[in-house]
């Protein structure tokens, strides 16, 4: 498992939960009808197929970046509006949130990513609340999990938690995807060509660069870089 995971898993304090995740993580497969589907490693899932963490490991990437944003969110609203957070509940929530995207999304031959066969019939969000249903996780976590998407979900959040996830997986997602879209449009002025494939690191210093020197720096650095 990668350590920045298991850093955020170390922060359940409830050990039993704890537990729940793990092995819910390293026993991603379900079962239906019969049949077993198994997914990609979390570690190399992309976490979309196209607007946002749509590349190689973008899935850790999200839910490592969306467990800081919640953990600041948890701080507001603690320290400054003195509220009461469960953070096992955020934690857990960041984690599983998206997890059972591991089972919708398959590796194509172009190198881009496209739907399984499963996800042609079932959501991730209902495989993950059917999977945490069975195996018995606390309610006020399955509904964080499942009212993560707000407005645009099946349930609005009705829990302080379900809204700082919603909110931590809403900023992150929004983050990736925008500066993408605009290191995507970068290259493009400057040099007539779409970028397919990108990871959001790139795509950050795709924006440095075009800010510290201009379009010709831009211009200059990606026409060496073709080059190597």
């Amino acid at each position: 498992m990668d350590s920045r995971l298991r850093r955020i898993i170390n922060k359940i304090e409830d050990r039993s939960l704890r537990g729940k995740i793990v092995d819910m993580i390293e026993k991603s497969s379900i079962e239906i009808d019969g049949r077993r589907y198994e997914g990609l490693p979390l570690e190399i899932a992309p976490g979309s197929t196209f607007h946002h963490h749509d590349y190689l490991g973008g899935l850790l990437e999200h839910v490592l970046s969306s467990s800081k944003i919640a953990s600041v969110l948890c701080d507001c609203v603690e320290e400054i509006y003195h509220g009461k957070v469960d953070r096992d509940i955020i934690f857990a929530g960041v984690i599983l949130h998206d997890l059972y995207k591991t089972l919708t999304y398959e590796e194509r031959v172009d190198g881009r990513y496209g739907f399984t066969p499963l996800a042609e019939r079932v959501d991730h969000l209902s495989l993950i609340i059917s999977e945490m249903t069975r195996r018995g996780f606390p309610l006020d976590l399955i509904h964080a999990v499942y009212a993560h998407h707000g407005a645009t979900g099946p349930m609005r959040p009705k829990t302080v938690e379900a809204l700082i996830l919603h909110l931590a997986d809403l900023a992150d997602s929004q983050l990736n995807g925008e500066v993408i879209k605009a290191a995507r449009y970068l290259v493009k002025e400057a040099t007539g060509e779409m970028l397919e494939k990108i990871t959001a690191k790139e795509a950050f210093e795709i924006l440095h660069l075009k800010k510290v020197g201009g379009w010709d720096h831009l211009r200059r650095t990606l026409g060496k870089r073709r080059e190597d």
